[in-house]
């Protein structure tokens, strides 16, 4: 019986005598190296080791570990619903600063003397001109107090080249002639100037807004706190400054947002004034005031078309009674 010479095993050639080779039929002629009997049966395949799952445990605890955290959004906050603009208005809290009552101070004893001055000077002195328009008098002495004055009673009016008063409307383009004009109306002198009172006048004005509030900045020096007042709703400002003794500052918002009125206060200083309101609700206004509606736009355009036409109608009138006043001169000149 003839022995079976052959390879017991196969690993990139064979694994029982470890000869390796890259060309396929220098490997088909290796010698075996094991002798038994030949068998037709082809023998069982190797049994592949058998991988352990503790080796996988171990690359993953090699793997970083990092701790997760679940950030939940933050709930949406309510939209609150804008108040009614007739609610009452409430008198802002004022704060009143140390720089503010130094200068009042200062402003209070600078105008005691000054009226004790003018009391020292109620005598009218000599050469004072007579205030009424038109008139070229001056004051001589007693004598001067039972002269008659002849002035315009009218303003100056400079239209298109023409001069002339509002009263008499005799039209001139020569100035010199416009101011030899003699008046159209009788009467004293007057040779103390009137007492205007207070003047309303614009004011410089700003804004700015944080998350929680919103300032509006009044730019109005050596405001009187006991004359000026701040009133506020929800939605509506309204701001009255007295400031600098005779000037007076209005003014009316209707505000973009709603605020909390018991949280909003005004600080007032030597220089300016701010008006800090406390935002009701945690949101960026897109503007200061709340844009007018179409209705309003039109409602303000017939107003401001009645005020017009009610002006129009003035100056007709005036124009007609200062022309039967002509006419009547006219008939007793021919008379």
């Amino acid at each position: 019986m003839h022995t079976c010479t052959g390879h017991s095993g196969f690993k990139e050639g064979w694994s029982c005598c470890k000869r390796r080779t890259t060309d396929f039929s220098d490997f088909s002629s290796i010698v075996g190296c094991t002798k038994g009997r030949h068998n037709s049966e082809k023998p069982p395949e190797p049994v592949k080791p058998e991988v352990k799952t503790t080796e996988k445990k171990e690359l993953s605890e090699l793997k970083p570990k990092f701790r997760e955290h679940i950030i939940q959004a933050p709930k949406p906050v309510e939209a609150i619903k804008r108040p009614s603009p007739d609610e009452p208005m409430t008198n802002l809290e004022l704060k009143v600063s140390a720089s503010l009552k130094q200068a009042l101070d200062k402003l209070k004893l600078s105008g005691n003397e000054e009226h004790k001055k003018e009391e020292d000077s109620d005598e009218i002195k000599i050469g004072t001109s007579c205030k009424n328009g038109g008139c070229s008098k001056t004051y001589q002495g007693l004598q001067s107090l039972e002269e008659v004055c002849v002035y315009h009673s009218g303003v100056p009016i400079f239209h298109e080249g023409m001069k002339y008063w509002s009263c008499c409307r005799r039209k001139t383009s020569d100035f010199n002639t416009f101011l030899a004009q003699e008046g159209c109306t009788t009467g004293k002198h007057v040779w103390t100037a009137k007492d205007s009172g207070k003047k309303v006048v614009p004011c410089r004005h700003d804004w700015h807004q944080t998350g929680g509030e919103v300032t509006i900045s009044v730019y109005a020096k050596n405001s009187l706190p006991e004359l000026s007042q701040i009133l506020a709703n929800s939605t509506l400002l309204n701001v009255h400054i007295v400031f600098e003794g005779e000037k007076e500052f209005h003014q009316n918002v209707k505000l973009w947002g709603v605020i909390d009125v018991k949280r909003s206060y005004v600080t007032m200083t030597a220089t300016k004034i701010e008006i800090t309101m406390r935002k009701a609700e945690p949101m960026q206004w897109a503007n200061l005031e709340l844009p007018a509606t179409k209705n309003q736009e039109k409602q303000k355009e017939i107003k401001q078309n009645e005020l017009r036409g009610n002006k129009k109608l003035l100056l007709v009138s005036e124009f007609l009674l200062c022309g039967d006043v002509v006419a009547c001169c006219c008939s007793l000149l021919f008379c």
